[in-house]
């Protein structure tokens, strides 16, 4: 039987390689790998009479990569990442771990303030969450689960749908008992707005617009690009803000937050939703999975079930 393996061309010479392309230097490369110059230089050699092709403009005093060079160059830092991990991981076993991708907003205010309660269930699993509003790569970028909030037409195949987004008018019970906003009483508050324009319905002008207020001046507004920032400031009394409130439940269960009489306004069509890396989970993945989906029951408003 013919083997693939029999056709690869050599792989050592793919460090060499990989580490002269990030620093465009063969000295440097040397460096690296604790090698000579010229080793590195023929191991760049081997490889190209190996692939039948040139992977270097090599100038005077210049080393530049050729397209099927930069080609190789972006596989080969992927494959060999992902070598690295996976023997670092071989070498030395360690406790089962979770990574979780999730976005600022949801980490802080929802995540991590219930994490203890599956940390005393599970204490032999440790859990890594990746904080960052991008959508991360699961797959390639080592993560096993997601939270990501979307429209539902948007969710990826096979994802779960954790909750939607109810907005309501929030303070602390200090600022917020027997509170009702109106002509009278919104002039001697203080309004906690988003400033961010990928959120427009997070700022108070909807709000206000919807309700009849918009020609009413508060007593003054601070400004935050951070939704997290912007709730824990009205957590801790400095003002009002648009809070959502299946994101707030724990601040809700402490007594930290509560959410003002009014309108509260579902954001039609959109929600938070639980993603998995493609293909089998781990056990452990699995066990995270179904105690974040439980963890959501109780925060699901009617217009969820």
């Amino acid at each position: 039987m013919d083997s693939v393996l029999l056709h690869l061309p050599p792989l050592d010479p793919l460090r060499g390689f990989l580490a002269a392309a990030r620093h465009l230097s063969f000295t440097l490369a040397a460096d690296e790998l604790c090698l000579s110059q010229s080793a590195i230089s023929r191991q760049v050699q081997s490889l190209e009479s190996a692939l039948g092709t040139a992977l270097f403009v090599r100038g005077v005093r210049s080393l530049s990569l050729t397209e099927a060079g930069t080609r190789l160059a972006d596989a080969a830092e992927q494959w060999l990442t992902e070598y690295a991990r996976l023997a670092g991981r071989l070498r030395t076993p360690e406790r089962p771990t979770v990574t979780i991708s999730a976005g600022v907003g949801i980490s802080a205010l929802w995540l991590v303030p219930q994490l203890s309660d599956f940390q005393a269930a599970h204490p032999d699993i440790e859990v890594r969450i990746s904080t960052t509003n991008r959508v991360v790569d699961l797959l390639h970028e080592d993560i096993d689960l997601a939270l990501r909030y979307c429209a539902d037409r948007d969710a990826p195949a096979g994802a779960w749908r954790l909750f939607g987004d109810t907005l309501v008018p929030v303070a602390h019970p200090s600022v917020g008992t027997g509170l009702v906003l109106d002509r009278d009483t919104l002039p001697q508050q203080v309004l906690l707005d988003l400033d961010d324009a990928r959120f427009p319905w997070l700022s108070w002008s909807p709000w206000l617009a919807a309700n009849g207020l918009e020609a009413v001046r508060p007593r003054g507004r601070i400004r935050f690009n951070h939704y997290d920032q912007l709730i824990h400031a009205a957590a801790s009394g400095q003002g009002l803000a648009i809070g959502r409130k299946e994101m707030m439940s724990s601040l809700f269960r402490e007594g930290r937050l509560m959410p003002l009489g009014g309108d509260r306004h579902p954001m039609t069509g959109r929600g938070f939703w639980l993603v998995a890396a493609p293909g089998a989970p781990r056990p452990e993945a699995r066990l995270f999975a179904n105690w974040i989906r439980t963890v959501a029951d109780h925060c699901r408003t009617p217009e969820d079930s």
